[in-house]
């Protein structure tokens, strides 16, 4: 039975990515106010854009564990990780773009040199059962 671990959530994150869609909504707005059919494309690509995608992102950031694999999902973003193949995880606040959605992350190294962070709301929890996964592979 695979098990789903929902991103831990910085406060901060929300509230950066609140303040941008918020400006997407108004320069969209400002933009349809114009009234031309140019103007109504680029009002909609905005809002799929500076809505549409933060709100799927931070609505579908998960980490499944099951089948003998870990899959992540964010947005329209997927890695499916071979429990077999990860080598080590360790802790790190690294800022660097990862589907995680606070610094309070796991980096999980697997296969040859590849690595991924992640940042599940109990991480203690993920990393007992990731362990479990690995010693029945």
């Amino acid at each position: 039975m695979a098990t789903v671990y929902r991103s831990k959530t910085d406060a901060w994150l929300l509230a950066v990515l609140a303040i941008a869609m918020a400006a997407s909504i108004f320069g969209a707005f400002m933009t349809f106010a114009a009234g031309s059919p140019a103007a109504w494309a680029i009002s909609l690509f905005t809002l799929l854009l500076g809505v549409g995608l933060p709100l799927w992102l931070v609505l579908s950031t998960r980490y499944t564990l099951g089948h003998g694999q870990l899959l992540v999902q964010s947005g329209p973003f997927r890695w499916r990780v071979p429990i077999a193949d990860i080598t080590s995880i360790t802790p790190t606040s690294n800022a660097l773009s990862s589907p995680a959605l606070s610094l309070d992350r796991l980096r999980i190294d697997y296969g040859h040199a590849k690595s991924l962070m992640i940042s599940p709301r109990n991480r203690e929890q993920f990393i007992r059962d990731i362990e479990v996964a690995r010693r029945s592979a």
